[in-house]
């Protein structure tokens, strides 16, 4: 039991004097033995990653290394945003970063790329437009139009053959809405249901209906071929309707020789009539709840986000959940507390990470809008109790027989051995040590989330990166030698100087996977080993 409480502690180490505060608020208690390496150097370690999206607020030096050192474990760039210079800029600060992490044994950031994607907007007005319940309005295709006689362009040639008498026209998301009353080959008669004061260049959706446009743009591949330049780990790929898209681009990538993973935003109404087929062409995925709320009833979405969650963890792929999550803190120093409990609820059902948008990335408190995050997400976990809420008691986590009947022997076996490797760990209270030259183990390991850390070491520091992202997964860089002893060696004392393992502690050590590294092709080895002086 003691084992395990200090495994769990190192997960808890502060990150500064306001990040202190912030945990004391909670009631959360630190072990001195684990705050700082010998090097007083505070390592950051998360079962619950964080995304935080990169503008112009965090993309210089300064307050982006205090992100990078303070939680942030994948880099965001909004390509709806910004141009490709000043994207390239947030890479180089990424690589910047990781340079300094790799010559300290830090986890790296990676880079995710989101996708602008099809959006319908309303088009310029000479002056915002008062709107109250009850006025007539028009939307048009017909370009020109400038607000004059309450009608307002839209850029999407084709709305009026999306829309239906009947249908709710929803404004930013719902700040505003409309009812259609009638509609010509060019134009939608309106009348206002929820008024309020109308811009330029609005977001518009179609409650229960995804427009009928390309899920990738011409500006999408531009900005994706952008992606392979610069080496980013991640796409996340915006209002994907079938697993068609998703085929097209990996092939795409492959050609480019891009090793970089695709995860499917999951926001339109045709995502949810396609989810399965989605999620199993996919890497994994993204629960972007903002246009998923518009398209859908909103009452729909935490019981969305829940089934997404849960056949991502079963599929074993990674899940984000996203939009809205902090977003009174993009003007405000403190959360709300419905903002506290949303983070609760992603950490709960197992959720891989969750993401900062706007706070971020433009926000007046991005660093504090970090620490709120992370602190939350431990805090829950360290309320999870020895075995934790997402441990092996949980159907959802147990050792699926159909889907290892389904796979190939090499593959069932890698599942088997994650599963008994996280059975070992919980019972005997020891963190598991993997090394990795795909990722491919510390992956599984993952999937099956462990109660206390996974310390997953590779010399492919793509690999690495990608890792990130992944559950419990602390992802640190080691050179491998022809002797595992003297890298095991190494690597615990890698471990030790972070504060994260102490003399004498168990640890559960893991070789097995696709690539060997020290075993023979039929050799899989769990061994439980001390940590020596």
């Amino acid at each position: 039991m003691q084992l395990h409480v200090r495994a769990t502690q190192a997960s808890r180490a502060p990150r500064g004097r306001s990040r202190t505060r912030t945990k004391a608020c909670l009631g959360i208690q630190e072990d001195p033995e684990t705050q700082n390496g010998r090097n007083g150097i505070a390592t950051r370690v998360q079962k619950t990653k964080v995304v935080a999206t990169i503008g112009p607020a965090s993309c210089e030096m300064e307050p982006f290394y205090s992100l990078a050192q303070n939680g942030m474990c994948v880099a965001r760039l909004n390509m709806s945003h910004g141009d490709h210079d000043s994207h390239m800029k947030v890479v180089e600060l990424v690589r910047s970063y990781n340079r300094r992490a790799t010559e300290m044994h830090e986890p790296l950031v990676a880079v995710m790329l989101d996708t602008k994607g099809p959006e319908v907007r309303s088009g310029d007005l000479s002056d915002p437009l008062v709107l109250k319940k009850g006025e007539k309005i028009v939307l048009t295709t017909v370009e020109g139009s400038r607000g004059n006689n309450n009608t307002i362009t839209v850029n999407y040639s084709g709305f009026t053959d999306d829309v239906e008498v009947g249908d709710h026209v929803l404004v930013d998301g719902g700040l505003m809405s409309f009812v259609v009353e009638a509609k010509t080959e060019t134009t939608v008669s309106c009348y206002v249901e929820d008024g309020g004061l109308l811009k330029s260049r609005r977001h518009l959706n179609v409650r229960g209906r995804s427009a009928n446009l390309p899920s990738i743009t011409a500006k999408d591949w531009e900005d994706i071929e952008f992606g392979i330049r610069a080496g980013v780990d991640f796409y996340a790929l915006s209002f994907v309707k079938d697993a068609g898209i998703v085929h097209e681009l990996n092939e795409f990538l492959k050609s480019k020789q891009s090793d970089a993973r695709i995860l499917v935003k999951i926001e339109s109404a045709d995502s949810i009539k396609n989810l399965y087929s989605i999620l199993e062409a996919s890497d994994g995925a993204m629960v972007a709840r903002g246009d998923l709320g518009a398209e859908l009833p909103f009452e729909d979405v935490p019981i969305l986000q829940k089934r997404i969650i849960d056949i991502c963890r079963k599929m074993g792929k990674p899940v984000i959940v996203a939009t809205n999550m902090l977003e009174s803190m993009i003007e405000n120093p403190t959360p709300t507390r419905a903002e506290v409990s949303d983070i609760a609820v992603a950490v709960r059902e197992g959720a891989d990470a969750v993401m900062l948008s706007g706070e971020t990335a433009f926000g007046s408190y991005p660093l504090k809008s970090l620490e709120v995050m992370t602190t939350v997400a431990e805090r829950i976990h360290g309320s999870m109790g020895s075995s934790g809420d997402l441990g092996l008691e949980r159907k959802d986590a147990l050792l699926d027989l159909n889907l290892l009947a389904q796979l190939e022997p090499g593959a069932a076996m890698s599942h088997m051995f994650a599963y008994h490797a996280t059975l070992m760990s919980n019972t005997i209270g020891t963190p598991l040590v993997v090394f990795t030259r795909k990722g491919t183990m510390a992956a599984l390991l993952s999937q099956y989330r462990p109660s206390g850390l996974i310390f997953a070491f590779t010399d492919n520091a793509e690999v690495q990166r990608r890792l990130a992202l992944y559950h419990g997964v602390h992802a640190l860089g080691l050179e491998f030698s022809d002797d595992a002893d003297e890298t095991f060696n190494r690597a615990l004392g890698v471990l030790k100087e972070k504060g994260l393992l102490h003399t004498g502690q168990q640890v559960a050590v893991v070789r097995s996977g696709q690539q060997p590294i020290w075993r023979q092709d039929s050799t899989h080895l769990i061994q439980v080993k001390p940590v020596p002086e």
